[in-house]
C-alpha cells in the first residue's frame, strides 16, 4: 500500500489536487465560466425582437432558431458524455467554448436567416462540450458533497441566463446586434479560465486512477435495469415538463408582456430578467437540500410547487405576472440538480453519460417545445400559449413513482 503514495503526494503540490475534499477554487472557477457561456448563450432569445424586425420572422421561425440553437447543443451532448466516460479530455473545455466564440462574432455579423441560424448551432455545439464536462469536473472536486456541486455548477448558469436580457436591455437594443461582438471577450475569458481548470482536470486524474488501482469496485444499483428504466424514464418527463415551460418564458415572455400589456421592448426584458434572476437564486436550494433530506422531496416540492402560480399566471395584471413568473422561477430553478445527481446515483460510474443525457434532452427539448410553441402561437396566440404551458408542472406528480434511494441502499 505504501509503494503508491509518492505518486499522489507528489501531484498534491497544487493545493487543490485533493479528490476527498471539496475543492472550491475549482467549482467557483466552473460556476463563474458557466454564468459566461450561459450569459452569451442567453444573449440569443434576448435579440429575438430585433431579428424578428430585420429579418421580418414570424413566431414559427423565431421558434426555429431556439430549436436550432438547443437541438445542436443537446445531441452531441450524450455522445461527448460517453465518450468521455472512457476517454477523459481535460482540454475539451476550453475547446468546445471556440466554438462558442465562432458563433458569437458570426451572429454580430449576420446579414440573412440562414446565417443566424449558422451562428446559433456554432454556439450550440460549445454548450455541448461544455455541459457534460463541466459537470463532470464539478462532481470531481465535489469531496462527495454531490448535490452542493452541482447546485454551484447551476447557480452560475442560470446567473448567466439572467443577465442575457439586461444586457440586452442595456447595449444591443440601443446600438444595434453588432454589439453582441464585444461578447467574444467574455468567450476569451472564458477560454482562459477553463484551461486552468483543464491543467487542474488533467492532474487529478492521476490521482484517481491510482486510488482505482487499490480501490473497491464501484458502487452498483442495487435496483433492477427494468426499476432504473422506469426511473430514468420519469425523471425525462419532469426535464420535459419544467424546460417546455421554461421555454415559454424565455423564448415568449417579452412577447407576451408586450401583446398582453403593452410594455416596451425595454421593459419586457427587465421582467425577463427578474425571472431568469429568481431562476438563479432558487438554483442553489435544490442541491444541498437534497444532500439533506433526499433528492426525491426535493424534486416533488420544486415541480409540483410551482403549479399552483403557473396556473394562475395567464389571469392576472401586469404586477402580479412579474410577481407570480419570479416565484415560478425561484421554486422551479431547484429541481434540475436534484435530477441530475439523483440519475447519477440511479447508475454509478457513468457521470458523463447521464449529465450529457440530461443536459441534452433538457436542450433539446426546449428547443423542440419552442419551435412548437412559436407555431401555436401564430395560429392561435401568445396568450394561448401560456394557457396551454400553464399545466405543464402538473406533470410532477410522476414524482411519487420515482424509487426511494436512500431505502433501496439500506435493503
Amino acid at each position: 500500500m505504501k509503494s503508491i503514495e509518492p505518486n499522489p503526494i507528489a501531484v498534491d503540490a497544487s493545493p487543490a489536487i485533493n479528490t476527498s475534499q471539496t475543492v472550491f477554487p475549482i467549482l467557483l472557477a466552473l460556476s463563474f465560466c458557466h454564468l459566461l457561456n450561459d450569459t452569451m448563450q442567453s444573449l440569443i432569445p434576448s435579440i429575438y425582437p430585433m431579428v424578428k424586425e430585420s429579418f421580418q420572422l414570424n413566431f414559427t421561425q423565431i421558434g426555429f432558431i431556439t430549436f436550432t440553437f438547443q437541438v445542436s447543443a443537446s445531441v452531441l451532448q450524450p455522445v461527448v458524455g460517453a465518450f468521455t466516460d472512457k476517454r477523459p479530455q481535460p482540454f475539451a473545455l476550453a475547446v468546445g467554448m471556440c466554438f462558442t466564440l465562432l458563433g458569437l462574432i458570426s451572429l454580430s455579423l449576420a446579414n440573412s436567416f440562414n446565417l443566424v441560424l449558422l451562428s446559433v448551432g456554432l454556439i450550440g455545439v460549445g454548450s455541448a462540450v461544455f455541459h457534460p464536462e463541466a459537470s463532470r469536473v464539478a462532481r470531481m472536486a465535489s469531496g462527495g458533497k454531490h448535490g452542493m456541486a452541482q447546485s454551484l455548477f447551476q447557480v452560475g448558469g442560470n446567473a448567466g441566463s439572467s443577465l442575457g436580457p439586461l444586457l440586452a436591455a442595456l447595449i444591443l437594443l440601443p446600438y444595434g446586434r453588432f454589439q453582441v461582438i464585444w461578447f467574444s471577450l467574455v468567450a476569451l475569458l472564458a477560454i482562459a479560465i477553463l484551461s486552468w481548470v483543464g491543467g487542474w482536470y488533467k492532474r487529478s486524474l492521476e490521482v484517481v486512477v491510482a486510488k482505482k488501482s487499490v480501490a473497491k469496485p464501484a458502487n452498483v444499483s442495487h435496483l433492477s435495469s427494468g426499476k432504473i428504466t422506469f426511473a430514468i424514464a420519469i425523471l425525462l418527463l419532469l426535464i420535459f415538463s419544467k424546460y417546455i415551460y421554461m421555454a415559454s418564458i424565455s423564448s415568449y415572455f417579452t412577447f407576451y408582456l408586450i401583446h398582453k400589456f403593452g410594455v416596451s421592448i425595454q421593459n419586457s426584458q427587465i421582467y425577463l430578467f427578474a425571472f431568469l434572476f429568481a431562476v438563479a437564486a432558487g438554483t442553489f436550494i435544490g442541491g444541498p437540500v437534497g444532500d439533506r433530506i433526499g433528492r426525491k422531496y426535493v424534486i416533488w416540492i420544486s415541480i409540483l410547487g410551482a403549479a399552483p402560480f403557473a396556473l394562475l399566471l395567464p389571469y392576472v395584471n401586469l404586477f402580479w405576472t412579474g410577481v407570480l413568473s419570479c416565484i415560478i422561477g425561484l421554486i422551479l430553478s431547484s429541481a434540475f440538480s436534484a435530477i441530475l445527481v439523483y440519475a447519477q446515483e440511479l447508475i454509478p460510474g457513468k457521470v458523463g453519460m447521464i449529465a450529457g443525457l440530461f443536459f441534452g434532452f433538457a436542450f433539446g427539448i426546449a428547443g423542440i417545445g419552442s419551435a412548437i410553441l412559436g407555431s401555436v402561437a401564430d395560429k392561435t396566440s401568445i396568450e394561448y400559449v401560456f394557457w396551454i404551458c400553464s399545466f405543464l408542472p402538473l406533470i410532477g406528480l410522476l414524482t411519487g413513482f420515482l424509487p426511494n434511494l436512500e431505502k433501496s441502499r439500506a435493503s
